[in-house]
């Protein structure tokens, strides 16, 4: 079993490896979560969508560490895996659907929050997608985003980096630096931005699950290879969190 202990975040040590390893979809999820948690304002009781939920380790998560209620909507997996996942946990209680980003099917102003963690990247740049979103938010309602991120804009940068674009291709163009995204936000004068900032540790977290992933599989992880390329110059993650108005 891959040792992913972890001094920066003490909740997520909590939870087994290999079921972890078993939702993976990407980088660490509850180390993403735990950090984000920190720009945000969560209590027992508060009424939470987890989007792009995955295989539910976030939705467990939130739950079980906050006492929050959680709807988790993902496009992707199957709601019944999910929630079998999530009961793994010992976690009940937790609303899990499919939905597409676009269509939600909440009324608005339900929700006191809104995670999302590794998947705001697909859907979440669009000039127009804030607005949408947040109309299910109450008034002062929270937005809570771990998303990719880049130390420099592609746009300035002139091209996507070649080990990056290997992976990713021209889907990397929205992987941005959290000055971008607070800009993108704060024009819209629709929420107050309360954190915007890169993960001074995530390339490095990012590689060590990665190489957790190649262990726990017996071949080598996806993106192993452009994490080691990278060696920190371009690749981490943004946080985010913001108030509506």
């Amino acid at each position: 079993m891959a040792d992913l202990k972890h001094e920066d975040y003490p909740r997520a040590n909590a939870y087994d490896a290999d079921w972890l390893l078993a939702a993976d979809m990407g980088p660490n999820p509850l180390w993403l979560l735990e950090d984000l948690a920190h720009e945000l304002d969560l209590r027992p009781g508060q009424r939470v969508l987890d989007l792009g939920s995955g295989k539910g380790a976030t939705a467990a998560f939130l739950a079980k560490e906050y006492g929050v209620q959680v709807w988790a909507a993902d496009l992707w997996v199957d709601p019944t895996a999910a929630a079998a996942n999530i009961a793994a946990q010992g976690v009940d209680g937790v609303v899990t659907l499919k939905a597409e980003a676009h269509t939600l099917p909440f009324a608005h102003g339900f929700f006191d929050a809104i995670v999302c963690v590794d998947a705001y990247e697909y859907f979440g740049t669009a000039d127009n997608y804030l607005a949408y979103l947040i109309g299910f938010l109450k008034p002062g309602g929270q937005l809570g985003v771990a998303t990719p991120a880049m130390t420099r804009e592609i746009r300035d940068l002139g091209h996507i980096p070649e080990h990056i674009k290997k992976l990713v291709g021209w889907e990397a163009i929205a992987w941005h630096t959290a000055d971008w995204w607070r800009f993108q936000w704060e024009i819209t004068e629709l929420v107050d931005v309360t954190a915007a900032r890169l993960q001074p540790n995530g390339w490095a977290d990012w590689l060590r699950w990665s190489r957790a992933v190649s262990e726990y599989r017996g071949e080598r992880d996806g993106a192993l290879d452009m994490l080691e390329a990278d060696n920190g110059q371009f690749l981490t993650f943004a946080i985010l969190a913001a108030r509506k108005r």
